[in-house]
């Protein structure tokens, strides 16, 4: 995927989420009422902005320097010998037999995990939340969640990807001399592990997460419209061969795990936190910090 790609997905992520808190209608104060979560459009604001430019910068700006030119996990012996394991030799099937299937899966893996699915998960939310009176201030919480966990596991993605550096599958069986001539270099050695699908589940799951924290009904329609939508990214970007099964597979439970920490750690119910015996959750505090070689952010649960 194209970093002007990738740009423009994050961007259209943030113009979708931060719906003013202006537009808010109060929900009817009824026993069967949506719950009302803890939420702070300051806070949680300068979390996924700060989460989103991270993520924008080391796709952009600073991919160049940041993704590693030769890989540290290329799945051969020093000899040359392919010691690819047998999941991944496995999964490897499912790729495109021609350049033109390949592309094809590349394609529709964009079209689906960057529009298709974010689109239709914020379709499936409204619709859960209006039919159980929520108001339109929970819907741009709700949405501003989703977008708030999809960012933050998507930093650790890109993290996890310059550390490891592992090789993609397409290029794992290029020549030396051709692994220099790819469309985009910078990708070469960042299959580990997938961006597409960490950034499904963790729309899908932050989605579920809050439907339930909420108290939606309908909420079976969130999962059964998510879930396989964000298991077909993962099968795309098999058969684009851009990713073994094991990236996929990793991608899908980080980003779950992700999609269920985010609510439940920085979002709980505010009756929850009214009741006098209840077990407080955790919050999130945040301290910017700058030094000679590397500006970041440090927090603490």
């Amino acid at each position: 995927m194209t970093a002007s790609l990738r740009t423009l997905t994050a961007l259209w992520l943030f113009l979708l989420a931060p719906l003013s808190p202006a537009l808010a209608q109060d929900a009817a104060d009824t026993p069967d009422a949506p719950r009302a979560l803890r939420f702070n459009w300051a806070r949680d604001g300068v979390i996924t902005g700060a989460a989103g430019a991270l993520w924008i910068s080391s796709e952009t700006v600073f991919k160049g320097d940041l993704a590693p030119a030769q890989c540290r996990w290329c799945d051969r012996a020093p000899d040359g010998t392919d010691t690819l394991n047998r999941l991944d030799r496995w999964g490897r099937g499912l790729a495109g037999n021609t350049a033109e299937s390949r592309k094809r899966a590349d394609t529709w893996s964009n079209v689906i995990g960057f529009a298709g699915l974010p689109l239709s998960m914020l379709g499936v939310q409204y619709a859960a939340g209006r039919s159980s009176g929520a108001s339109r201030e929970f819907f741009a919480q709700d949405a501003t969640i989703m977008v708030e966990s999809a960012v933050i596991a998507s930093v650790v993605n890109q993290a996890v990807k310059f550390t490891v550096g592992r090789e993609r599958p397409f290029v794992h069986v290029l020549s030396e001399n051709d692994k220099g001539l790819t469309a985009h270099p910078t990708d070469n050695n960042l299959s580990f592990y997938s961006g597409h699908t960490n950034l499904a589940f963790s729309l899908v799951v932050s989605a579920g997460t809050v439907a339930s924290l909420r108290g939606y009904k309908h909420q079976g329609l969130i999962w059964g419209v998510g879930l396989p939508l964000a298991a077909s990214v993962g099968l795309l970007r098999m058969g684009a061969d851009k990713h073994y099964l094991s990236d996929v597979l990793t991608g899908a439970v980080l980003g779950s795990a992700f999609g269920v920490a985010v609510p439940l750690l920085l979002h709980g119910r505010l009756d929850d936190d009214a009741r006098p015996n209840a077990s407080r959750t955790s919050s999130l505090t945040l301290t910017p910090s700058v030094g000679r070689q590397v500006v970041g952010v440090s927090g603490a649960f």
